[in-house]
């Protein structure tokens, strides 16, 4: 038996062929979860699950001391550095915590430092107790009081350089208070989120139909993990410090008192740490945190313990990757079981359908719960949930609360599988679909395609159709939007040029906040915006996946709106000329067709449009010069081109009235090929298109 059987093996029962299947087998899985969890910030299991498998992990190497090699995962921290980022080696590293999972466990520990420093029993041994900030661990590096570098701690040996990101976090101090800090000052601490800044952020990705983080470490880590400083800057990242690396000189004699003079720099220093003189003190500090845990308004997910003095800590040292004189005594995860009465279906602002469980109440962690997500169609498909099931749920990251499996033995039986519904729950019932990813993959959300008739999705298209980059009407806000469609005199775009025509009867001026003069600014900029560019329309549409930049090229391709809205038309009706003739242009793909046939496949989105087009002119796309050779041809790029970038190249062709396609296809009508073409330069052949070099390019493109 070796391998996965060995998984089901308790580890005194092993035999040393299974320890070492068992061995390896936990040593992979447990790096593939630090890659995860440590590079790319999204963990696949739960601390507790991870916990389990690293304490499995251990107990073998300590049964069968053979297998601890100087690979051991007992000897390293953390993971490697991602390769993205340049690297910084730690002047002294920075290694993590052993763990406490019980009471005993923490016993067991200062007995341990007892012993080892041979303290009688009426020494008094004082530890400090503070909580354990589930967050991203960092290095600062002060050198004559200024910041000079900052990393993550990575593999404990070397992290990752992350200063431009630092420099631009409030909580980070540029430059050290005091009168005469230490030459050399590295100062360690965790970059964190609260949730509430956590719930924000999420919210605005969400608003910006981007991807959303799973919790409040996520999101913190990869904040501070941007390659560009702006969106580090971007987001509310905090910051504790209660420790440090190498220092030119020691101020202080103690744990206590180092934190203390942390705070006297100008660095955040957690309010709740504690200084402890016994055991009993120190399971009664745990209990209180645990107990508060959910109003600190940050994630926690235990507590460590740190001997106080630090000579002592000095003469304790260290073994394998862990201090001898700290500990985390972790938390027990917050689960608890309860019956599924109901699955709801809510509509968010963007159309995403999210299945909810309606719970019978429950508490858990101290906090009654009546709902818990169930993400998405596939999720609810993996867990099999029913309802009449009876499942086990948990508060992620404490707050958000979710379900982790069925109780099999408990299941009614006429608890039948839950049919994700194809159509939305809004008014008009409009067709569910699978929404692609940017990237053109298929992803796991459902949407309802009701776009603007969807009462859901309703307000957020009309601010998205008066705003700035779309038609730009000043003095039409998201305050005026929401309140025209509650009182029912906007319900679409059109509605918005018919307003001064209805004005008569709706008396706008007569409106709190409103006034005479306001409503003719209004009715004004209203009427000056019915003159509109074709990007801008095609991107005022809210189209799923057709932002300003796709809109533009959409625009420069077909010229016109009769042209762009007949090839819609076409791609809706499935027809696969449209569909191939749109997928040859560069920088269009799968998710923009897919998200344009699925817009004008809804009859209420085409009456919309239409209703729409009757008050607005809309002005055909800027023509590119038409005396060219290349004026209305088709052009592929392809290979390495030595005298310009791709990027001229294709900037030049578009500037010469030519349209640059991303493939080759039969309305190719130029395939310009340097070093290095592959498939493109065979398909091109094949077809019989025209292939040039890059000097035959020129060329063409020369004065005659």
């Amino acid at each position: 038996m070796a391998g996965r059987d060995a998984a089901k093996v308790a580890v005194d029962a092993l035999t040393q062929r299974q320890a070492a299947a068992e061995h390896a087998r936990l040593a992979n899985e447990i790096a593939d979860h630090d890659r995860r969890y440590y590079q790319d910030d999204a963990p696949s299991v739960t601390d507790a699950d991870y916990d389990a498998l690293r304490r499995r992990y251990e107990a073998i190497e300590a049964r069968f001391p053979d297998l601890r090699t100087a690979d051991s995962l007992t000897r390293r921290v953390g993971a490697a550095p991602a390769p993205k980022f340049a690297k910084i080696r730690h002047a002294v590293p920075m290694l993590s915590l052993g763990n406490a999972f019980a009471d005993d466990d923490v016993t067991d520990f200062i007995e341990r430092v007892r012993r080892f420093l041979r303290l009688a029993e009426t020494e008094p041994l004082a530890i400090v107790a503070e909580p354990k900030i589930d967050g991203l661990s960092l290095s600062l590096r002060y050198e004559g009081g200024d910041l000079v570098s900052a990393a993550t701690r990575g593999d404990g040996t070397q992290g990752e350089d992350v200063t431009a990101n630092v420099r631009v976090i409030d909580d980070v101090p540029r430059r050290l208070r005091g009168r005469a800090p230490p030459a050399i000052v590295e100062v360690r601490g965790e970059i964190y989120m609260t949730r509430k800044d956590f719930e924000d952020l999420n919210a605005r990705q969400q608003a910006q139909e981007r991807p959303q983080f799973a919790n409040p470490r996520n999101s913190a880590a990869g904040s501070l993990r941007q390659l560009d400083a702006a969106v580090t800057a971007g987001r509310p990242l905090k910051f504790f410090a209660y420790a440090w690396g190498e220092l030119s000189e020691l101020p202080e004699t103690t744990q206590s008192g180092m934190v203390d003079w942390l705070a006297g720099l100008g660095f955040a220093t957690n309010p709740q740490t504690r200084l402890c003189s016994s055991a009993e003190a120190l399971f009664a500090y745990h209990r209180d945190i645990g107990a508060r845990r959910a109003t600190l308004g940050y994630d926690i997910d235990g507590v460590v313990y740190k001997v106080d003095r630090l000579d002592w800590q000095q003469r304790l040292g260290f073994v394998s990757r862990s201090p001898r004189w700290a500990i985390a005594h972790k938390f027990s995860a917050e689960k608890a079981a309860t019956i599924v009465r109901d699955i709801e279906i809510q509509v968010g602002r963007t159309g995403a359908l999210t299945p909810v469980a309606k719970l019978e109440p429950v508490t858990v962690g101290g906090v009654v719960v009546r709902n818990a997500t169930l993400h998405n169609a596939d999720e609810i498909a993996r867990l099999d949930v029913r309802v009449g099931d009876t499942v086990t749920i948990q508060r992620a990251g404490d707050v958000i609360p979710q379900v982790l499996g069925v109780i099999a033995e408990k299941r009614p039986p006429k608890a039948a599988p839950f049919a994700f519904p194809t159509r939305c729950p809004c008014p008009l019932h409009t067709h569910v679909t699978r929404a692609r990813t940017v990237s053109g993959e298929e992803g796991v959300v459902m949407r309802c395609t009701g776009e603007f008739a969807c009462p859901y999705q309703v307000i957020e298209h009309l601010r998205h159709f008066v705003s700035r980059r779309a038609f730009d009407i000043e003095g039409l806000g998201e305050k005026q939007i929401a309140l025209f469609y509650e009182r029912e005199w906007v319900r679409e775009p059109a509605d918005i040029f018919s307003l001064k025509a209805r004005n008569a009867k709706l008396k706008l001026e007569d409106v709190e906040g409103f006034g005479e003069q306001s409503v003719h600014n209004l009715l004004a900029a209203i009427d000056a915006r019915r003159d509109i560019a074709l990007e801008r329309f095609i991107h005022a549409l809210g189209v799923r996946h057709v932002g300003e930049t796709t809109a533009a090229v959409l625009a420069r391709v077909y010229g016109s709106w009769a042209a762009f809205h007949d090839a819609c038309l076409r791609l809706a009706e499935g027809d696969a000329q449209a569909r191939q003739d749109m997928d040859a242009f560069d920088q269009i793909g799968d998710a923009v067709i897919d998200g344009l046939a699925a817009y004008f496949g809804e009859a209420h989105n085409r009456a919309l449009v239409e209703r729409l087009t009757k008050e607005v002119r809309i002005a055909d796309a800027e023509r590119p010069r038409m005396d060219s050779p290349v004026a209305g041809k088709t052009v592929v790029f392809t290979g390495t081109l030595e005298g310009m970038t791709r990027e001229e190249a294709k900037a030049m062709a578009e500037r010469l009235g030519a349209k640059v396609a991303g493939s080759v296809s039969r309305s190719t009508d130029y395939i310009v090929a340097g070093p290095g073409a592959g498939s493109k330069l065979d398909n091109a052949r094949k077809l019989g298109v025209t292939v040039l070099d890059e000097d035959g390019w020129l060329r063409l493109l020369a004065p005659r």
